[in-house]
């Protein structure tokens, strides 16, 4: 689907986890996730406001900051090795949670980030559910995007 245009559908978005945390350095550490359902990013960007006497009462703006997180949920599925690893961080802090993360767009641009994986629930539901498996993750530096060719 690279460097398609037009409407699409969301399923073409691409995922892929660093299973080996920020020693991910390989494409063969890079694991899709199986069984997401949703996603929903969130960019938080830092604006300072400021109004100069020159300007008449109308403000300035800079952005001087951004971030953001992709909130991802799913289905729990054991064996899966993106599954898995995503799950296994359930319990974990510090820079064990800590990552590298892959979205690839349906354009076939891709932004790469190091990122903590913040998970909220792991096989969680009513009764007759598939188990869940639901996180975000939250980017932790500055990302590289890579334009579609």
């Amino acid at each position: 689907m690279a460097g398609s245009t037009g409407v699409y559908p969301v399923f073409n978005n691409k995922f892929k986890i660093g299973i080996n945390g920020l020693d991910s350095v390989e494409d063969t550490d890079m694991k899709t996730i199986a069984d997401l359902e949703t996603f929903s990013p969130s960019f938080d960007n830092t604006v300072e406001e400021w109004t100069p006497m020159d300007t008449e009462g109308w403000i300035r703006r800079l952005m001087t900051g951004k971030g953001f997180s992709i909130d991802l949920s799913g289905k729990r599925n054991i064996g899966d090795e993106g599954n898995d690893y995503v799950a296994g961080l359930v319990f974990k802090t510090g820079k064990d949670v800590e990552t590298k993360f892959q979205w690839e767009f349906p354009s076939g641009a891709k932004v790469t980030f190091d990122c903590i994986v913040n998970v909220s629930n792991v096989s969680g539901g009513d009764s007759t559910n598939v188990g869940a498996l639901e996180f975000s993750v939250m980017s932790n530096g500055k990302p590289t995007y890579t334009p579609a060719t």
